[in-house]
């Protein structure tokens, strides 16, 4: 069977399902308990469940296979020329070539929040302002640039050219790097290209405590009359010592007036708290505290407290501290989710083993 949707076309054939963007490109195939996820630069992705939930990045060689398999499908039963036409055009090499992704992102997109996957992400900045959390990996392989306006524009091009019409399939817009929200002044030149381009679409960013703080309230209610709709916080713990630990500045209860801050312009937030990150050192009072600073925040039905499991990087400071782990990280969440519920808010689980763009 056959489904013909405005942003994508859908094949089911009983224990296999594919399915191709606008540009005839698979970015989902589930075949027998497994599922492929291809990323727009090309890399081909596996998830499947063996006790637990297993992942990883297929071969070169792998990945071509399972393209030419996904083509051969496609041939076989998809009927509609149109669509016949998108995706046939197609061959393996050219799903897997990175080189149009490279085009439009110098610096590869390295985590988003898990509702932004499918965001069109426009890197403001390159690399983060901060950039020496003792746990993060993800921006030290790039300095912190800003853009200019100019060649912001240059990138929401190349952007463009990449999706083509695979952009159907997209809600809203990402900001990133890592702390794009912490720019001034610059910004609202950047913000008023995203909205001729992007125009209606959500607006939305990661932002950390420590530059969140020196913006007024009437900043954000700026920002949020040119399209930004959602701020995601890496608060990571209410525990100042831990919070220390992690090379993070400031205090945990500075995130008290930023979220004011933030709801009174009306903007939804997302609280990010890494679940795990202290070991079983700090296990008690990063929980403990953690929910009693959550307690106090006035977050509402929009909001979202994002349970991130703790995964140590063999390469960081953090990792050289050794730090024991927990030994039941899963019952540890599940915890910390009934918790964070009964102060009747909404948790959901933000694992960046699962990131894909």
């Amino acid at each position: 069977m056959e489904l013909l949707r405005p942003e994508a076309t859908v094949l089911s054939l009983g224990r296999r399902v594919l399915s191709f963007d606008r540009e005839g490109r698979p970015y989902h195939y589930f075949r027998e308990g497994k599922t492929y996820k291809r990323a727009l630069d090309g890399s081909l992705h596996l998830r499947y469940r063996e006790g637990e939930r297993r992942r990883r990045r297929l071969a070169p060689e792998e990945a071509l296979g399972v393209y030419q398999e996904v083509l051969d499908l496609a041939e076989a039963h998809l009927r509609d020329e149109r669509r016949r036409e998108e995706v046939l055009r197609w061959t393996p090499e050219g799903l897997l070539d990175p080189t149009p992704y490279r085009r439009a992102y110098a610096w590869p997109v390295s985590i988003l929040p898990p509702d932004a996957y499918l965001s069109v992400v426009l890197q403001a900045t390159t690399g983060c302002t901060w950039n020496r959390c003792a746990f993060c990996s993800f921006y030290q392989d790039r300095p912190f640039q800003k853009r200019t306006p100019e060649a912001f524009r240059e990138h929401i091009q190349a952007v463009l050219a990449l999706l083509g019409r695979g952009r159907l399939l997209r809600r809203g817009v990402f900001l990133a790097d890592g702390n794009a929200l912490a720019l001034s002044e610059p910004l609202l030149p950047l913000l008023e290209l995203v909205r001729a381009h992007f125009p209606g679409e959500p607006v939305m960013g990661f932002l950390d405590l420590f530059t969140g703080l020196k913006k007024a309230p009437s900043w954000w209610e700026r920002l949020g009359g040119m399209g930004l709709r959602r701020v995601y916080i890496g608060l990571e713990t209410g525990h100042a010592p831990l919070l220390a630990l992690l090379r993070k500045p400031g205090h945990p209860k500075e995130v008290l007036p930023l979220v004011r801050a933030l709801k009174a312009a009306g903007l939804s937030v997302g609280v990010i708290l890494m679940v795990g990150a202290g070991g079983k050192a700090f296990a008690e009072a990063h929980f403990r505290e953690s929910l009693a600073l959550l307690a106090e925040l006035p977050l509402g039905r929009g909001d979202v407290v994002y349970l991130s499991p703790f995964r140590e990087d063999p390469g960081t400071p953090y990792a050289a501290l050794g730090l024991a782990p927990l030994e039941d990280l899963e019952g540890e969440l599940q915890r910390w989710a009934q918790a964070v519920r009964r102060l009747g808010l909404r948790a959901s689980r933000y694992e960046i083993r699962e990131f894909l763009y």
